[in-house]
């Protein structure tokens, strides 16, 4: 006994008297977290030069930057980690609509349970944009990071040549261009020169990029649920229903496919896009193509603000981090200001923060990159999706619905949201 005594005597000495073997137990007690970045290039930059930083810094709590692995999608991938429990410490690319799928299945930290994240939070962004990432039980479960908010791209030569010189807000101004804009320019008899472009392929994602915002823009930035009851099935959605199967009924938008870029090779004079078109547009347009973003088209009789679907981003913890409050430091460490502004330089991606417009910290920023000011002005009203299980189902549903009658006006747009609205129901119904 007196012998074990002594040994644990010595054992607990030699941890606090340095020795040779220091270093060695140094390296053994650091902490490795894994961070899985998006597959785009100009996000792993952000997340290496991130991280980079921060293992300078914190030599005892080393970051790996991994990207998510290859798969049908990004959430099914992370998905199947979670249930596998193969997740990573950290992710910063969750889509919201699967924060649910996440919390059935227990795989994210409550990150409301950290003391600081309410200040961090409110630091970033007033109530009203936050509250639609809080989950049905009143907790946070994601760090609202980025938004990429929806907005009305045009070719401004295109229109001027036809006399328009007013961006178009509502629909009747938007069919009125489409009168002039939509001809045949080489007089084969075949148009040639349409009023926008929309990827109308039946996949359910596609109707967030031009059902959804017009939907949130026209109803003042409802979603289409509340809670688990649906609440499009109402004048909004028929609206955007009637309103984009006159543009496919009267051929202002082509029903075709074509190899290349519609948009810059002055086919079409609109389209539905986010702020990562600006790199692109900047990088391959012909020197004197001119380009504007404009808000949302609304209806005529509309007299809110512009909204439009936030494309957004956040972060997270998984539970089968070792660390997590480790994880959360890093998490504050790269949602910082001078981070949100190495987001905006390396991605031209939004991080969702108040006020920026009005930040010295940003200012330059904004001023090399005009463009940006407008979608840095849609940020805080864009809205995001609601967090069910039963999403995806839901937008295949009205992709369903939205392809019978705007594609190929097979049903009234009434009857098409009449039904899109109870099937989503039935499915929402069945626990």
């Amino acid at each position: 006994m007196r012998l074990l005594f002594i040994t644990l005597l010595l054992a607990s000495l030699s941890n606090c008297t340095p020795s040779p073997s220091a270093n060695t137990s140094q390296a053994e007690d650091r902490i490795t977290l894994t961070y899985w970045s998006a597959t785009n290039p100009d996000e792993v930059k952000f997340a290496n030069e991130t991280a980079a930083e921060w293992n300078r810094e914190h030599p005892q709590i080393q970051i790996k930057i991994e990207v998510v692995p290859a798969g049908q999608s990004s959430e099914e991938v992370v998905l199947a980690a979670v249930a596998s429990r193969t997740t990573p410490d950290i992710y910063a690319s969750v889509f919201p609509g699967v924060m649910q799928d996440l919390l059935d299945a227990r795989g994210v930290v409550q990150l409301d349970g950290f003391p600081d994240f309410d200040a961090v939070l409110n630091e970033r962004m007033p109530p009203e944009t936050s509250e639609q990432y809080r989950s049905p039980d009143g907790h946070f479960y994601q760090m609202p990071w980025k938004s990429n908010p929806i907005m009305m791209l045009y070719n401004t030569g295109m229109l001027r040549e036809v006399g328009i010189t007013t961006l178009p807000t509502t629909y009747s101004e938007f069919l009125a261009a489409a009168t002039r804009v939509t001809r045949d320019r080489d007089g084969d008899g075949r148009v040639d020169q349409w009023m926008a472009t929309i990827d109308y392929l039946p996949i359910w994602y596609k109707r967030m990029y031009d059902y959804y915002p017009l939907y949130l823009a026209a109803s003042g930035g409802e979603t289409l649920l509340q809670k688990r009851r649906v609440a499009f099935n109402n004048e909004h959605s028929i609206e955007v229903f009637r309103f984009l199967q006159e543009c496919f009924s009267k051929g202002y938008v082509p029903r075709q496919t074509f190899q290349g870029d519609v948009f810059l090779d002055a086919k079409v004079a609109a389209k539905f896009s986010g702020p990562w078109s600006i790199s692109h547009l900047e990088r391959y347009r012909p020197a004197d193509f001119e380009y504007e973003y404009a808000p949302m088209l609304r209806p005529d009789n509309a007299s809110i603000q512009p909204v439009s679907y936030a494309d957004s981003k956040s972060i997270v913890i998984f539970t089968t981090c070792r660390h997590p409050r480790e994880a959360w430091e890093f998490v504050k460490f790269m949602t910082t200001k001078r981070n949100d502004l190495r987001l905006l330089e390396i991605t031209s991606q939004l991080p969702i923060r108040a006020s920026m417009l009005e930040d010295e910290v940003f200012a330059d920023y904004f001023g090399r990159h005009p463009q940006m000011v407008r979608f840095a002005e849609q940020v805080l009203g864009a809205r995001s999706v609601d967090s069910v299980s039963e999403l995806k189902e839901i937008f295949d549903i009205i992709t369903q619905e939205f392809e019978a009658s705007v594609i190929f006006n097979l049903k009234s747009p009434e009857q098409a949201v009449q039904d899109a609205a109870q099937r989503s129901q039935t499915i929402l119904d069945v626990e």
